[in-house]
């Protein structure tokens, strides 16, 4: 993926969409979107339980009688940790989705060290802890099979992904799988800089059409079940699709993070002069 011709068409043209700031030290040249100890004020939002409290504004309380916490942005130095979601949901439908995953991770951990940062990628699979791989060992993308059963949700709770402070994290899943966006989200922003949240779908995934009757085998539990797939089983489908969608893009909200749903088969140079670029998570150079 290092070579791949859209991904450096793709860091030639566009760099990661972090504020800049005059470099500081030790503490690096990016803004982060987390709530942080430098001066730059950057807005109020409404208290939420396990908020610091010594964030708190008093005045505001005062004014509004609505507790409110004051946020501000931190330095940070660029480090990038980049999830992928390497379950066999992934690799459904023909190659495009495998292919642009991977694209994506590979692209954003050469952005990542463009800025001189060290990122590191995460596969997200059925190993304890995960599996991580650095820029030197970014071809190993190329040959990634997508062979896991679990979730992010289930990785998370276990711990197995090493996440460090003040980190940007960027993860990219199709989110197909029963979680809880708000527990979700959250868990994943925690102690973070910054959070890009990438919804990566396939075309059939997004916008499916009528097959009459199927059996519908679930590639991850290999559970079964027989259905027919007409214009109703379809909207049905479309309106969970929505709700999911809009409450990932809520839970974003809370932690200050962008989400975007991406569709693969519109391909990678598309989906950064548009998409990536819309959602502020590049921009051009």
């Amino acid at each position: 993926m290092r070579h791949d011709p859209e991904v450096q068409n793709a860091i030639s043209r566009y760099q990661m969409g972090l504020l800049r700031v005059p470099t500081a030290g030790q503490s690096g040249e990016l803004l982060g979107r987390g709530t942080g100890s430098s001066l730059e004020f950057q807005e109020y939002r409404e208290y939420m339980p396990g908020d610091d409290i010594r964030h708190l504004d008093w005045s505001a309380y005062a004014r509004s009688d609505q507790l409110m916490i004051r946020l501000f942005r931190e330095e940070i130095s660029p480090r990038t940790e980049i999830v992928i979601d390497a379950s066999r949901s992934m690799g459904l439908g023909g190659d495009h989705k495998s292919l642009v995953m991977k694209q994506l991770a590979a692209m954003f951990a050469l952005m990542s060290g463009q800025l001189g940062g060290r990122p590191a990628l995460f596969i997200a699979d059925d190993r304890r802890p995960v599996e991580h791989l650095t820029i030197e060992s970014l071809n190993r993308l190329d040959d990634l099979e997508l062979t896991g059963s679990g979730d992010l949700g289930e990785l998370l709770v276990d711990g197995a992904i090493p996440f460090k402070r003040q980190s940007v994290r960027i993860v990219i899943s199709d989110f197909l799988f029963p979680h809880d966006p708000d527990t979700l989200i959250r868990k994943l922003a925690a102690e973070s800089a910054a959070l890009w949240v990438i919804q990566l779908l396939n075309d059939f995934e997004q916008d499916p059409t009528p097959l009459g009757g199927r059996r519908l085998v679930d590639v991850e539990t290999g559970g079964e079940t027989d259905m027919i797939i007409n214009q109703d089983r379809i909207q049905q489908y479309k309106e969970r699709l929505q709700r999911l969608q809009t409450s990932l893009a809520r839970a974003s909200r809370r932690v200050h993070a962008p989400f975007v749903t991406l569709v693969a088969e519109r391909g990678l140079t598309e989906l950064c002069h548009t998409d990536l670029c819309q959602a502020g998570i590049l921009r051009a150079e």
